[in-house]
């Protein structure tokens, strides 16, 4: 039997989601961006140390950033860096996928939006969203909905007891 090494243990999951986005936006279409990191942030992101509430996705040059998201360094970070916990974070997508985002983003007014941060097959990914603005009125209906499911949920509950 083999032993697994704590290099060959990978983690699965979500690493952060970002609620506000569903609240403030309506998705469109999602993909899926690899982030360029540096060594500390992924070990702080294994800790959960992250926060992508405020987190918004621009278009420089052709290429991707997401700015705002905060990503807090652990306190045994290493005494010859100096960690910025704001700094801004490149996504790696293929470059058919980056121009098919961007005409989107110029032509039809959509917003890049970070959803949500998680591991696959050991790489720390960012799920990203073409995504329009909801007016208040559907902000709204969104609490409406919310709470109208929270009541049958408690209906069933104390039905089934």
């Amino acid at each position: 039997m083999a032993k697994k090494t704590s290099s060959a243990v990978q983690k699965s999951g979500r690493i952060a989601d970002n609620k506000k986005a569903a609240y403030n936006y309506f998705f469109e279409e999602r993909f899926e961006a690899g982030l360029v990191l540096e060594g500390w942030e992924v070990k702080s992101l294994r800790e959960g140390k992250v926060q992508l509430t405020d987190g918004y996705v621009v278009v420089r040059n052709g290429e991707l950033f997401v700015i705002g998201l905060q990503i807090n360094p652990l306190n045994t970070a290493s005494s010859h860096i100096s960690p910025d916990k704001v700094r801004t974070k490149k996504l790696l997508m293929h470059r058919a996928e980056i121009q098919r985002v961007i005409g989107k983003v110029e032509q039809k007014g959509y917003t890049l939006v970070p959803l949500n941060l998680h591991w696959k097959d050991g790489k720390i990914k960012c799920e990203i969203a073409l995504a329009k603005g909801k007016a208040e009125h559907d902000k709204r209906d969104t609490i409406k909905d919310r709470e109208g499911k929270r009541e049958v949920e408690r209906a069933m509950k104390s039905r089934n007891r």
